[in-house]
C-alpha cells in the first residue's frame, strides 16, 4: 500500500513510525520533518500527506504531532480526508471500520513503540464496513460544510 507520512519534528515515535510502515512492506512518501527541504510544521507537513491522498498518489497517510491533536485537524481541513486521532487500538479499528478513515494520526509525545505496533496492526487489519448506516453516515461527510 502506498501511504504518505508526516511529522513536525523527528522525535517520540516518529522515525518508529517510518520503520514499522516499511517493515509491513508499505511504500512510502514522507513529509515535514521526514523529509529533507521540506517546511516541517504540522499544518504544512499534515496537510501535504493529506492532499497526497486526495490526488491518488497515497492510499492512506499516517500524520504526526506532539498531541496529534494538530495533525488530525489540518488532514481534515483537505476535502475528502477522514484523519481519525488514534491512542489505542480499538480506536483505530473502529475508526477504519466506522468511518472509513484514510488517515490515522498519532500523538509523537503518547505513542510508545509497542503501542504504534497494535494501532498499526489493528489499522490495516480492519476494512471499512459495508453496513448500510455506516457507509451512509460517511457518504453524509460529503454533505457536512
Amino acid at each position: 500500500m502506498r501511504i504518505s507520512v508526516a511529522a513536525d519534528e523527528l522525535t517520540g515515535v516518529a522515525e518508529r513510525v517510518v520503520a514499522a510502515l516499511r517493515e509491513r512492506g508499505h511504500e512510502l512518501t514522507l513529509h515535514g520533518a521526514l523529509a529533507d527541504g521540506e517546511r516541517p510544521d504540522w499544518a504544512w507537513a499534515s496537510e501535504a500527506a493529506a492532499r497526497d491522498v486526495v490526488a491518488g498518489r497515497a492510499d492512506q497517510a499516517v500524520v504526526c504531532c506532539w498531541t496529534g491533536t494538530g495533525a488530525s485537524i489540518a488532514a481534515n481541513k483537505v476535502p475528502g480526508v477522514r484523519a481519525a486521532l488514534c491512542g489505542d487500538a480499538e480506536t483505530a479499528r473502529g475508526a477504519r471500520v466506522w468511518n472509513d478513515a484514510n488517515a490515522l494520526a498519532l500523538s509523537l509525545r503518547t505513542t510508545s513503540a509497542a503501542l504504534l505496533d497494535e494501532i498499526l496492526t489493528a489499522w490495516f487489519e480492519a476494512a471499512p464496513s459495508g453496513e448500510h448506516d455506516d457507509i451512509a453516515n460517511v457518504r453524509h461527510l460529503d454533505d457536512i460544510h
